[in-house]
């Protein structure tokens, strides 16, 4: 295999192969003396250095016990790891796109986001979530809609596990003024969001409309790292179009500038605080205008 940087199948092998060993309790040095696969050539493997040849895959998954149904998509995963896929195109299948995703971000020690239109996913209410899945995808069915929801929602529990993601969520104005599903739904949105911001690990900015032009008007963007140092930063990108994946030294740090420039003109995480507190008196009043009128 020639030497390069690693595609996104074949981080989500390595990562895959990483999560099994630890899942059977093993070391690197374990998988070694049981099967002889040599110990530098197993850490490439599990740091998206190098695809493993097919029988080398096979025995690590003999020696995990993988079954054939996750066997069959290891093995087709390796084989297609090569293809440089950074542009995953839509499809209905949730598992199939959202995939790649929820491995990385499951990996990750922090993400850094930015949106523009929507509140990050990892802190929507279920009511918002589905409201902003069914405006947002209108040709799609109920099924999927509650697919995605659940997906979210599960996402969320990477927050409230013992050692936490690390969160830093920047948001336009924009995000919290558009009344999704109703001014009851984004009341409890907001409360969420004034109570997950209080948590040690979780950072929330608010950039104003009277900052004028910045860096973010042009999408949402996904900054993820991960605790080996090995593994790159990851960039992703989601859209109508297609999710991107973005890991070249040149790609990371133009991102990292974006996010630096936003976060120094955002508002401070106590003074967006405060703006949230004070819109999300403003729609109890609205809330409670809309029952007094039913």
């Amino acid at each position: 295999m020639r030497r390069g940087r690693p595609t996104v199948r074949l981080r989500r092998l390595a990562a895959e192969l990483r999560r099994l060993r630890s899942k059977s309790g093993l070391t690197r040095d374990d998988v070694t003396e049981r099967t002889n696969i040599n110990t530098v050539t197993l850490y490439r493997i599990e740091t998206a250095k190098t695809r493993p040849h097919n029988r080398t895959l096979i025995t690590l998954l003999d020696l995990y016990g993988v079954e054939d149904a996750q066997r069959g998509q290891l093995l087709t995963l390796s084989k297609e790891s090569l293809a440089q896929g950074w542009l995953r195109p839509y499809h209905q299948d949730l598992r199939e796109e959202y995939t790649a995703y929820i491995s990385f971000e499951t990996e990750a020690a922090s993400v850094r986001n930015y949106e523009s239109l929507f509140v990050p996913g990892l802190l929507q209410t279920e009511d918002y979530a589905r409201a902003a899945i069914r405006g947002g995808l209108p040709m799609v069915g109920q099924q999927e809609v509650d697919d995605r929801v659940q997906a979210r929602l599960e996402r969320q529990l990477m927050l409230a596990k013992h050692d936490p993601l690390k969160l830093w969520a920047i948001v336009d104005e924009a995000v919290l003024s558009r009344i999704v599903g109703s001014p009851a739904v984004m009341h409890a949105q907001l409360e969420r969001l004034l109570r997950v911001a209080k948590e040690p690990h979780v950072t929330l900015q608010l950039i104003p409309f009277g900052a004028g032009a910045h860096a973010g008007m042009f999408g949402a963007f996904v900054v993820m790292d991960f605790p080996d140092p090995l593994d790159t930063d990851l960039v992703y990108i989601e859209s109508m179009a297609g999710d991107l994946f973005l890991e070249s030294d040149t790609e990371i740090r133009h991102y990292d500038g974006i996010f630096n420039n936003l976060r120094a003109i955002a508002l401070s995480p106590d003074d967006t605080a405060l703006w949230i507190t004070e819109l999300a008196s403003e729609l109890e009043e609205q809330k409670e205008d809309g029952q007094q009128h039913e």
